[in-house]
């Protein structure tokens, strides 16, 4: 199957890749001629383990490859997907959905044929019957359905997500667009992966309902693990305890720093502004988003405590940048918060990341940037471990302190015991448990 994938972003590019890897023929689209020829030379604009290997091999396969015209590669789609973004729009937190409807306006002038017209991008309740319009008004003779199918894909884990999804969500009334949605999924076929048909509305509310849902979870945790630190309770045994009750499920109940990211922050406040809009309030998710906004900055209050009480003048070692593992994504991490906060308190901040530095020098500045973990820890105050990468999951805990001016370690991701610190002497603050005795 002939497939027209529009925009290059996160979720574009690795659903091209993987229906390309599935046998289709798939073109990616982008207007940024700086994008498009990177990808051509086989650079990638995003860290995604795996991502680059899928492309290249499919790319040599001849099922993939990049333009900046999006008329012929639309003519000749049986499906043609909108992958483009849809941040929060400035002002009043709604979707902007400028690029998902200005993909519609250039979709519908080039079609040749009928085409099921797929938004793959996250978007509100309606959006489908408005693409609908737009190309409808623009193209009165043309053929086509507008399809929501919208992506669950983890960042870090987003090949594996495409390729052994929980579900696969369709939302469509037109039997020709379901047949081309069956013929898009076959390859999975075989791995039993549910798929699960729904009018167009329903599947565009799922992705939004499922979203603040995990975000619940994230936030429930993160309460849980302030009253467990008033009682001297252990958050990660109530998290197991609770967990296991299948009706719950242990998945999103790790407490932290607050969820980030590209998806969670601006979906649950695009899924309040519709709440609002339609006369049907999401208290909820409003206290949701309020508390995680809160509890980002909030974590700067336990580094000042565990530092004695003032960091002014003091060097702050922060492991650990983007909002999760294995991705370069600073959009909303809690690192960016977290360090303002400690320089309003007149902390000098060292960092270090994996792979996200690049995209946190965008973000972030008075940043001394370092090598590696050791090299950050040279001669800091505190330390602060805020991204759960796996390298910092085995750390040289004796080199660490010998590194350190005082060995003041607030771990945000419970990565260590709190025993194990204590017997190396450190000064030792983690999210909803104990403190090691002191």
């Amino acid at each position: 199957m002939r497939v027209a994938m529009i925009g290059t972003g996160y979720v574009g590019l690795v659903s091209g890749a993987c229906f390309a890897d599935f046998g289709h023929h798939v073109i990616c689209v982008d207007k940024d001629a700086g994008k498009i020829a990177a990808l051509q030379r086989g650079e990638m604009p995003i860290y995604e383990p795996g991502l680059k290997e899928l492309v290249d091999a499919n790319v040599r396969a001849g099922r993939l490859s990049f333009t900046t015209g999006l008329k012929e590669p639309v003519a000749a789609a049986q499906a043609v997907f909108i992958a483009v973004g849809t941040p929060s729009r400035r002002g009043d937190g709604h979707a902007d959905l400028t690029y998902v409807y200005e993909a519609a306006r250039e979709i519908a002038s080039a079609l040749a044929g009928y085409a099921a017209i797929i938004t793959k991008s996250t978007v509100p309740v309606g959006t489908g019957d408005e693409v609908e319009r737009i190309i409808r008004e623009a193209r009165p003779d043309a053929t086509f359905a507008v399809v929501s199918n919208p992506e669950f894909l983890r960042e870090g884990a987003a090949i594996r997500d495409f390729k052994l999804p929980d579900r696969i969500v369709v939302g469509t009334d037109d039997e020709q667009a379901k047949q081309v949605m069956n013929e898009l999924y076959r390859p999975l076929y075989l791995n039993s992966s549910p798929i699960l048909t729904t009018d167009r509305r329903t599947a565009e509310l799922i992705k939004y309902a499922a979203n603040a849902f995990l975000a619940t979870k994230i936030t429930f945790i993160n309460e849980i693990a302030d009253l467990c630190e008033k009682v001297g309770a252990d958050v990660q045994q109530v998290a197991r305890g609770i967990g296991l009750d299948n009706r719950i499920g242990s998945k999103f109940l790790h407490a932290g720093a607050g969820y980030g990211g590209s998806c969670f922050p601006k979906d649950t406040l695009a899924l309040i502004k519709t709440g609002q809009d339609h006369n049907a309030p999401l208290r909820i998710i409003e206290a949701v988003a309020a508390i995680n906004d809160a509890r980002k900055r909030a974590m700067a209050r336990k580094v000042l405590a565990a530092a004695g009480g003032s960091l002014r003048g003091k060097t702050v070692a922060v492991l650990g940048l983007t909002f999760k593992p294995n991705t370069d994504d600073m959009r909303d991490a809690p690192s960016i918060p977290l360090i303002t906060a400690l320089q309003d308190m007149g902390a000098n901040v060292k960092a270090y990341d994996p792979v996200g530095m690049e995209q946190a020098k965008q973000v972030l500045t008075n940043v001394t940037y370092c090598e590696g973990p050791y090299e950050c820890a040279e001669q800091a105050d505190a330390l602060v471990i805020v991204t759960e990468w796996e390298q910092f999951r085995a750390l040289d805990l004796d080199q660490l302190k010998r590194s350190m001016k005082s060995p003041v370690l607030v771990d945000l991701r419970n990565i260590y015991r709190p025993e194990d610190m204590e017997q190396r002497g450190f000064v030792y603050e983690s999210i909803g448990r104990p403190s090691a005795k002191r």
